[in-house]
């Protein structure tokens, strides 16, 4: 599994704007696609997700932006 892991990590490397677009654009076709089948658990279980987003946004801006 490590492996699989650091040849991943390693050909990020190579990616270019164009790739890191498509990769954004499917992850969030995935999001949209899981949503749409799971609605009713997700309306459910909103304040979570909310909660979810909130911090993990927090910590990818602090870790971009403040923590050098």
């Amino acid at each position: 599994m490590k492996n699989l892991i650091d040849k991943a990590l390693k050909s990020t490397h190579n990616y270019n704007i164009f790739d890191f677009g498509c990769l954004k654009i499917s992850l969030m076709s995935f999001g949209i696609i899981l949503g749409a089948y799971f609605s009713k658990f997700f309306l459910t279980n909103i304040l979570l997700i909310w909660i979810i987003f909130i911090v993990s946004y927090l910590l990818i801006m602090y870790k971009t932006f403040i923590k050098k």
